[in-house]
């Protein structure tokens, strides 16, 4: 009896030793934990608010130049519009209703950053024309969405589902990550504060242009 008893003592030692060591080997090496920082659901997000110092962030242009935003030391008030991508209808027509309002807002002061999922050459062939009055940035490894706290994962079942319909959402930003940004609006003070902010888990939804508009003649002082 004493023997059997040692015996199973023994080997729950040894288990619980090989347990150990498995515990402490790394899963892949050089892998990348893409949820670290996001959201495990669109419900989940939980966005940076007004009266919290924007994220600083150094992401790429469409021609695959960096580009950094500063809080800390920016020149002008900052209007950034997070979107899902090129591919999007909503995010098209939502961009298509602010190029009405893009030259006010920038006669009111504000520089424009309309900040994609998309990699960068995305960004390019997505482009509505020249001489654009806002900067076009890639956000494709999703940290600057995940810096201002907007980045969620996309469920399999919506993966698989734009699959079948031809889009890859990890062709679209080069990563297989399968985040995605809830659109949001942030206005950002000179001082690198957020004056307003817009974010919907509804992608359908975006906040209107005259919205917008209002907000931005608030927070730079213009009167109607």
């Amino acid at each position: 009896m004493q023997i059997r008893t040692s015996l199973f003592i023994l080997a729950f030692l040894l288990a619980s030793c090989a347990k150990q060591e498995t515990d402490m080997v790394p899963t892949a090496p050089g892998a990348i934990d893409w949820m670290i920082g996001a959201a495990a659901t669109a419900e989940e997000v939980h966005p940076l608010l007004p009266g919290m110092m924007a994220a600083s962030f150094t992401a790429k242009r469409a021609d695959g130049s960096d580009f950094v935003f500063d809080a800390d030391n920016l020149e002008h008030q900052s209007i950034l519009v997070f979107y899902r991508g090129g591919w999007c209808p909503y995010c098209n027509r939502q961009l298509m209703e602010l190029r009405d309002i893009d030259h006010d807002l920038v006669e009111l002061g504000y520089d424009l950053f309309f900040i994609s999922a998309d990699r960068p050459e995305k960004l390019s062939e997505d482009s509505m024309g020249d001489d654009l009055p806002y900067t076009l940035v890639s956000d494709s490894k999703m940290e600057v969405s995940k810096a201002f706290r907007i980045a969620y994962k996309v469920d399999d079942e919506t993966v698989a589902r734009y699959k079948r319909g031809g889009l890859d959402l990890a062709e679209e930003s080069g990563y297989p990550h399968y985040l995605l940004p809830a659109p949001s609006v942030f206005i950002v003070d000179e001082e690198g504060i957020i004056q307003f902010q817009y974010t919907n888990i509804n992608y359908r939804q975006r906040v209107s242009r005259e919205v917008l508009m209002a907000a931005a003649r608030v927070t730079s002082g213009a009167s109607d």
